[in-house]
């Protein structure tokens, strides 16, 4: 019998690993292993090394009379060894055998590829009818016959719903959801009521779907027909996210299904999308805004769940741009859960994804990190992929290189669940496993319906092109609903007339629907809730600043670290540094300015959240609001220890991501608009590689889709002489991007006004993204700095500062500049060292909205001037010159000058700066000679 145990081949291998381990387990506690390998183990006298041999090796039992009985009980081992390995096997590997593609096009694998024959584990069909025992090995089954065991596995781990566990890290989750999973195929049991109501589901998402495709023809609707199972899907999450205790859920999706997602699950009136159909507006006119196509919009409403209670839906408008949704998503997750004493249970977050974007677009990778860590921590997100099996006119084959298109979601140890999209009840199955998941764990989960698109990739898209076999099959398919029904005629739940009746109610209902489209008016969403008493916009100015006394105090508080604490060298001489320069009223530099515009607002019970790659610090190591132990791991955050009943100052420091953490505070912002949030890049260059979210969130959300942010984005941006990627924030593209209020861009170059700016975000009655070219060298720099007496009680932010040389006359001067940023230090210096008092060096620290009356009024103080110019450090091409030219002409022209500006800069170029110190310097130097009409030297 050892003999024939040693030749077994589901012995070998990586198997022998397991049977090593669990013998190690066996020899430091017997009580720890069961009980039948405590009987096995005990009968052998030696077992060789597993490593070695890679097999097990078995001495020959003792020649007695007990021969026959220790084989028989070593049999029953073996057996038990056997099943173990096929369970195993079949967890790991039985998802390939699953029926998941409802056209049935898909070539799968065999149980001879994957080794999962019952020979692969030295069973054979001799021992079908042999009992095995699988206690503590398959949930709820102690004992079966071998092909009891086979047809278990076969019906949980490969029929139509495929389950991947075996990459979840965490033994004692791996675990539960294979217990759930076999517990669940085993007991799967819906009632008839249940039942009846799927098929419902079925017949409203199919009819609403055809009923459009009937009255509005090659209307663009992105159609679910053939994923219609996703919409019940999304149905049981709600459902059983509410019965969990979550108050509110945050859904973010692609095109396909948003129509019937919009209705069906978010209960918007079907009148109002068959209204907007028939060419009405989703807004009242009197907004006059931009609007947005109706598979892009977003909606919130409450909604009762069968028990009674009500969860608060928010779907998020989103852009064509796939999957850029996910982040905003999150964040806006992460902001309800904050405002509800940060309970991740209290609001859950649920993102739609494609097949073809979830595994093509690099933000889903971004997110999924992001999820795991504790910043941007919501609790677990529910993911539903709508496997299409296309992506527009691409093959499955021609988007990714496996089976599946969630691989992606392997990285953060996310199960997996592939159904079959015809088969419903798996469907609600896998749903189910994955709510209880996300609530038990806390943690991202996936389902990927496999599914088809009844037409092409619209409905004004021709599939045959390109994809004909697959709608060759598609043409002559029953629908989900009508596979159902069938379904449920043959076991007697409905008799065969009760289908038509639905799909006729449902028809009629839809008739009135479209009856009362004339009639309808739309009503915008917004301005409520948090958000009430809010305004569009307001043009009056506000006071800012803060009594001196106050400020004072604040630097005492924030330069005190406590006794006990172990703070750097450094920073205990700069503390110190700080807080004489304060007692002695000496201007106070960049960090200072910040650090009080936090605290006070803090005291004011404005809560504050920063993020970005070094935002604790900060990259140029100027704020230091995160301050570490020199001896152990503990750190102190002195904007958290101002007084008890401040605010809450979260910072913390982002994975090296742009495009995903900037869409998550994006998201974050939205709700809340009494809670100032920030995210800094490292540097201001690195905003390329976001630039989808300014350009289809930040910079034009209002106007698509009634959503207003106060979020802040600071980009360190200055021409240094640092290269081509450490030194332009791209200035130029969000000027471009200005339009309607939308948004404000400044390049403030004094304490004084980031104080204000910081502080004036929240403290105006209206939100607005508010872009910061934010300072390097100017954090440092002698000259930019402020006096307490700039920020002081009736103080607020001065967007154009005038000539502040008194010895400069506006009577004598002959050339104004115009600038902003950094460059006017550069200019300040060279004018002062060669004593030139003929010219006048303005600042504009906000370019929009550009405040058109303060420079017409510092125009008409030198109307004298024969010469005006704008000059910037950045190539003629980029910069701020393209966008300012138009509004000072303007200015020029009201004033009487007949002149228009002039330009002084670098010249135009293909990359932002060059790659050599020496080149840059010799740049700069040309452009403030030019500028100050010095020669060259």
């Amino acid at each position: 019998m050892s003999k024939d145990f040693e030749r077994t081949s589901f012995l070998f291998g990586a198997n022998s690993v397991f049977i090593e381990e669990l013998y190690q387990q066996y020899l430091n506690d017997p009580s720890s292993v069961d009980q039948s390998w405590v009987e096995f183990f005990s009968q052998q006298s030696d077992i060789a090394s597993f490593k070695s041999t890679s097999k097990v090796i078995i001495k020959d039992l003792p020649k007695q009379e007990t021969a026959r009985a220790d084989s028989k009980t070593l049999s029953e081992v073996e057996n038990k060894l056997r099943a173990k390995f096929m369970i195993t096997a079949y967890r790991e590997h039985g998802h390939y055998l699953a029926n998941l593609d409802p056209l049935g096009l898909e070539i799968k694998k065999t149980h001879a590829e994957l080794k999962l024959n019952i020979e692969d584990f030295g069973f054979s069909e001799n021992n079908l009818s042999q009992n095995v025992d699988v206690t503590n090995e398959l949930s709820d089954i102690k004992n079966c016959s071998v092909a009891e065991l086979k047809e278990i596995l076969e019906r949980t781990y490969s029929s139509n719903l495929a389950a991947e566990f075996s990459h979840v890290e965490n033994s004692e989750e791996r675990k539960w959801l294979y217990d759930q999973l076999e517990r669940a195929n085993t007991h799967r049991m819906f009632s008839a009521d249940e039942k009846k109501k799927f098929l419902k589901d079925l017949v409203e998402v199919e009819g609403f779907e055809q009923y459009l495709h009937t009255k509005f023809p090659g209307a663009k609707r992105f159609s679910i027909e053939g994923g219609d199972a996703s919409i019940v899907c999304l149905d049981t999450v709600i459902e059983e996210s509410a019965i969990s205790g979550a108050e509110e859920a945050v859904l973010g999706l692609a095109h396909r299904g948003r129509l019937s997602t919009l209705t069906k699950v978010m209960q918007k009136p079907y009148r109002a999308v068959l209204s907007e159909f028939s060419g009405s507006s989703a807004f009242p006119d009197d907004l006059d805004i931009a609007g947005d196509v109706k598979y892009h919009m977003g909606y919130s409403s409450d909604r009762v769940i069968k028990t009674g209670q009500t969860i608060h839906l928010s779907l998020t408008p989103n852009p064509s741009h796939l999957e850029a949704v996910n982040p905003v998503v999150a964040g806006k997750v992460r902001a309800k859960q904050d405002c509800k004493g940060r309970d991740r249970k209290k609001v859950v977050g649920i993102l739609v994804h494609g097949d073809t974007a979830f595994c093509g677009q690099g933000v889903v990778a971004e997110s999924l990190v992001m999820s795991g860590l504790k910043p941007y921590d919501v609790g677990g997100i529910f993911h539903l992929v709508i496997n299409n099996q296309v992506g527009f006119t691409a093959n499955a084959e021609d988007a990714r290189p496996g089976r599946y298109c969630t691989e992606v979601a392997k990285m953060v140890g996310a199960p997996i669940i592939h159904v079959n999209g015809d088969d419903i009840e798996s469907v609600v199955l896998a749903t189910k496993i994955a709510c209880n998941y996300r609530n038990k764990f806390s943690k991202d989960i996936v389902v990927d319906i496999v599914c088809y698109r009844k037409y092409g990739h619209n409905e004004g898209d021709e599939p045959m092109y390109t994809q004909a076999v697959m709608y060759n099959v598609i043409k002559n398919k029953k629908t989900p609903a009508s596979l159902y029904a069938d379904q449920l005629v043959i076991q007697s739940v409905i008799d065969t007339g009760y289908y038509q009746k639905l799909k006729q109610e449902f028809k009629e209902f839809l008739d009135e629907e479209f009856s009362q489209i004339k009639n309808y008016k739309p009503r915008a969403q917004w301005l409520e809730g948090k958000w009430t008493g809010f305004e569009r916009n307001n043009k009056n100015s506000l006071i800012t600043g803060v009594a001196t006394l106050e400020l004072k105090k604040l630097v005492k508080i924030l330069c005190t670290t406590p006794k006990s604490f172990p703070i750097n060298n450094k920073l205990e001489k700069l503390f110190a540094s700080r807080l004489e320069t304060v007692n002695n009223n000496q201007p106070i530099d960049w960090a200072t300015a910040e650090q009080l515009a936090f605290a006070t607002l803090l005291q004011k019970n404005i809560p504050i959240r920063i993020t970005g790659q070094d935002a604790g610090r900060g990259t140029f190591s100027h704020r230091h609001s995160v301050l570490h132990s020199q001896v152990d791991k503990s750190i102190y955050e002195p904007l958290n220890n101002i007084s008890k009943d401040q605010a809450f100052f979260e910072v913390a420091d982002s994975n090296l991501s742009e495009y995903g953490v900037l869409g998550f505070e994006y998201g974050y912002s939205l709700v809340n608009p009494n809670h100032l949030v920030i995210w800094e890049a490292q540097f201001g260059d690195f905003c390329n590689g976001a630039q989808i979210m300014f350009d289809q969130f930040i910079s034009s959300a209002e106007t698509k889709w009634l959503r207003m942010s106060g979020l802040v984005c600071l980009l360190p941006n200055a021409m240094e002489g640092q290269g081509p990627e450490h030194s332009s924030a791209r200035i130029e593209r969000f000027l471009q991007l200005c339009a309607e209020d939308n948004m404000q861009i400044v390049y403030p170059t004094t304490p004084a006004s980031i104080f204000h700016l910081l502080r004036r975000q929240v403290l105006r009655t209206f939100r607005k993204p508010l872009i910061v070219m934010s300072p390097k060298s100017l954090l440092r720099h002698k000259l930019a700095v402020s006096s307490l007496s700039e920020l002081d009680a009736n103080t607020s932010f001065v967007p154009v500062i005038d000539e502040i040389d008194t010895d400069v006359k506006a009577s004598d001067v002959k050339k104004v500049i115009f600038c902003a940023g950094k460059v006017y230090y550069d200019l300040l210096e060279e004018r002062r060292e060669k004593k030139i008092k003929d010219i006048a060096i303005i600042r504009l620290e906000q370019l929009y909205p550009f405040e058109k009356d303060l420079v017409a009024t510092i125009v008409s103080k030198y109307a004298k001037a024969n010469s005006f110019v704008w000059c910037q450090e950045e190539p003629k091409n980029m910069g701020s010159w393209n966008f300012i030219r138009p509004h000072m002409d303007s200015v020029l022209h009201e004033a009487g000058i007949k002149k228009p500006i002039d330009f002084v800069g670098r010249p135009e170029a293909a990359s932002p700066a060059v790659g050599y110190l020496y080149a840059h310097n010799k740049q700069q130097e040309i452009l403030v000679n030019e500028a100050l009409r010095i020669n060259p030297l």
